[in-house]
């Protein structure tokens, strides 16, 4: 009630002004401090006016490899000339645009392969009070092989466990078929489902974690986009096997677009009679990487500050309002209505190399046509990157992050690694988000890393002492190393203050913050030696 009810004043304001949250104080009863609390947590919340033109230039890692160094420096110069004064530019962590870098927002609207002209053009409207309107897509025919049915979905697999009952079969299906969280931790489907479902509970939640914010990351948003029915069928499967009454989608804030047509389903859904017995709410995320993290989710669903709790007692015992709560992403829902309907043997054998099963991926980086691309779990990222086009200008590959920014980077040697849970496992990284960053010879691998490290330093809670101090203290030896005054010593305390943030940090983040960089130290030492004086 309370992110909802401030989420609703900024839209109409444009921040949250004192009165207005003075007199929300009054209206729900709750202290002035503890609004305050939750307002000054997320990012996506203004305490003062927002000036006439704000403008934020994401520099994280698919726009940085596409220069978005030079945008802001463009931005600045197109400000300047058109005689703006009240204008704010500032870099932003990941907008979920990767497949369009470089992306900007102005004024909270999202574009993507923007260039000077196109910068001038944003900013002249906004200046002049005129609305900016919503970058168009071109269109894109997307045949998603996960889709049991010929057409859009049609809900048959509800149909028939309200008819039949048959709670066990989608049981053994799931297990069957080695579907695991396809948001990163990849714990087994089947049993997630089983252990919530055998949990004693008057009250459970189905919670469908939409909120992808890591650098790189854009598969759930194609998904959301253009298959939502799936989504939501495989929600209210879920809810129907858990024992759940009520459904929340936390979805990222930033798409606003991908809102507008899982909400246009939802309707239909729910016209239609599908979630009878159902009742399914789309939450908005204020912001803030850290929200994907399961618990630090729950915690902004109960209006607290989005600060990851310690496990155990894990949500599928403990979860939302302490009540028994299963957790999955776009994704691993998508991948259950094709599961029920065709077996969980049929999608395990859609796998290779050992793998079971489908996957998207989403690609970035220095590729010719990024994008989301549905693949056997087991594709190897060389073949990954030639469907998307290869890399750009011929140029050689030097380094490719098989899962996100947290996954670290591994050598061009190591392309024809299967992407999967068990084979990236075994060389030292993790299949994590879903999205593989191909980087070309020519980058400078230290750089990358701290432009990642700077990411889970501005993303961290700061609850944790391991991961607010270790993971400002990385930045600040890569940034001296950058200076050109850095030491031998100052890599082993890198690896010091590595191997105690995963040790010691209470969650995912400050645990994988370091991995970055500890892998370009593996692979890429001639990266930093050269930045080595003493």
């Amino acid at each position: 009630m309370i992110i909802q009810e401030l989420t609703t004043i900024q839209h109409e304001h444009g921040y949250l002004p004192a009165a207005e949250l003075q007199a929300l104080s009054r209206r729900l009863n709750v202290p002035l401090y503890r609004l305050h609390g939750v307002a000054s947590f997320y990012p996506h919340f203004r305490l003062q006016p927002p000036p006439r033109v704000y403008v934020q230039v994401c520099n994280d890692i698919a726009c940085f490899l596409r220069g978005a160094a030079g945008i802001h420096d463009i931005v600045q110069t197109s400000a300047e000339a058109l005689g703006l004064t009240d204008v704010q530019i500032r870099p932003t962590s990941c907008l979920g645009q990767c497949d369009g870098a470089p992306a900007i927002a102005v004024n909270g609207q999202y574009y993507t392969d923007v260039n000077a002209q196109r910068i001038t053009d944003l900013l002249h409207t906004a200046a002049s009070d005129r609305t900016l309107r919503r970058q168009r897509l071109a269109p894109v025919a997307y045949t998603f092989q996960c889709n049991p049915y010929k057409g859009p979905p049609t809900y048959d697999t509800v149909r028939r466990l309200r008819q039949h009952g048959d709670v066990e079969t989608v049981l053994n299906e799931l297990k069957q078929s080695g579907l695991r969280g396809m948001g990163g931790a990849g714990f087994p489907t089947g049993t997630k489902w089983e252990l919530v479902r055998n949990t004693p509970g008057d009250v459970k939640y189905v919670v469908c974690n939409a909120d992808e914010s890591e650098p790189g990351t854009f598969k759930d948003r194609i998904i959301l986009l253009h298959m939502p029915e799936l989504v939501l069928e495989g929600i209210a499967l879920a809810a129907r096997v858990v024992g759940a009454t009520e459904a929340i989608i936390y979805l990222r804030h930033e798409y606003s677009r991908e809102r507008d047509t899982l909400q246009k389903a939802l309707r239909q859904a729910q016209v239609s009679g599908f979630f009878a017995g159902l009742s399914v709410e789309i939450f908005d995320s204020p912001g803030g990487y850290i929200c994907g993290e399961e618990t630090a989710l729950l915690e902004a669903l109960e209006d607290k500050r989005a600060e990851p709790r310690n496990k155990p007692p894990f949500p599928g015992a403990h979860g939302l309002f302490g009540k028994p709560t299963l957790i999955n992403n776009v994704e691993t829902f998508a991948m259950v209505p094709g599961i029920v309907l065709k077996g969980g043997t049929w999608w395990a054998a859609q796998g290779k190399n050992g793998a079971s099963g489908l996957k998207f991926l989403a690609v970035s980086g220095h590729v010719r046509n990024p994008g989301v691309y549905e693949v056997p779990l087991g594709t190897t990222a060389r073949e990954l990157i030639d469907l998307a086009g290869g890399l750009r200008h011929g140029r050689p590959l030097k380094a490719f992050a098989p899962g996100g920014a947290s996954s670290g980077f591994l050598p061009a040697s190591m392309v024809d690694t299967p992407l999967d849970f068990r084979s990236l496992a075994a060389v030292g990284s993790m299949l994590g988000s879903g999205a593989v960053v191909a980087v070309a010879e020519g980058t400078c691998m230290l750089e990358l890393a701290l432009n990642v490290g700077r990411f889970f330093r501005n993303e961290s809670c700061g609850k944790c002492v391991p991961c607010r101090v270790g993971s400002d203290k990385i930045v600040l030896l890569l940034e001296r190393m950058m200076q050109g005054h850095g030491s031998v010593d100052d890599l082993a305390l890198i690896e010091e203050l590595s191997a105690t943030m995963a040790l010691t940090s209470i969650c995912g983040l400050g645990q994988a913050a370091p991995n970055p960089i500890l892998s370009v130290i593996k692979y890429f030492k001639d990266d930093i030696t050269r930045y080595i004086t003493r």
